[in-house]
């Protein structure tokens, strides 16, 4: 895997230089995993000195750390700016939410890897747990409120509205790893088609298999 380009070490800044070693710290996650990681991996892949991500960071667990804190908020601020950018009727802002975690800002193969080493990892990692779990909580509860929404204004009377939250929230990680299986590949644009399959059967007035029934774009 080719290094990340260097910006020179007088050229950039210290947040730069950060910045270059977290994005580094992704790329090595992808191609070696978590376990067999290094801080001479991280250097390697910035094109940079061992002692420079010292210096930056201190140890592995702080760049880990560091890394995972900034995969958690880009993926906040990535589902909350497709909240701000759809319509304001529920069934709109449901499928922007669940279409979210499909952008390429997030989803890519190499950032993906990187998910599936620290959730593997979360379980025995307190640190790790509360920047994934404090994300998912958000996420579900919000999901959870524009699905009461949609109930409310549908004929969906007899649906819980906390088991679809779960539901899509099982949907979406489970097409995360569908998207990093080899053995089962799945493309963006069919794990979208998915998502949608799946909210038709929950709330067929307000969703097609293709997307949102045409009252709900306008």
């Amino acid at each position: 895997m080719a290094a990340i380009p260097s910006t020179g070490p007088r050229k950039a800044s210290k947040e730069q230089r950060r910045q270059q070693l977290i994005d580094a710290t992704i790329s090595a996650i992808a191609r070696k995993g978590y376990a067999a990681l290094t801080l001479a991996d991280v250097a390697r892949a910035a094109g940079l000195s061992g002692g420079i991500v010292n210096f930056h960071f201190e140890s592995k667990e702080k760049l880990l750390v560091a890394t995972l804190r900034q995969l958690a908020e880009e993926y906040r601020r990535n589902w909350q700016t497709a909240l701000k950018e759809t319509g304001p009727s529920p069934a709109a802002r449901l499928a922007a939410l669940a279409t979210a975690d499909f952008n390429d800002v997030v989803c890519t193969p190499v950032k993906l890897a990187a998910w599936s080493a620290f959730w593997a990892e979360a379980q025995n990692r307190p640190t790790y747990m509360e920047h994934c779990g404090a994300n998912d909580a958000e996420f579900h509860t919000t999901v959870r409120a524009i699905v009461s929404e949609i109930i409310a204004e549908g004929r969906y009377s007899e649906r819980d509205p906390g088991r679809i939250a779960r539901a899509v929230d099982a949907l979406l990680e489970g097409l995360w790893l569908d998207l990093i299986t080899s053995y089962s590949p799945v493309s963006r644009e069919e794990a979208i088609k998915t998502v949608f399959s799946c909210l038709n059967a929950f709330f067929p007035d307000h969703f097609s298999p293709a997307g949102l029934r045409h009252k709900e774009t306008s």
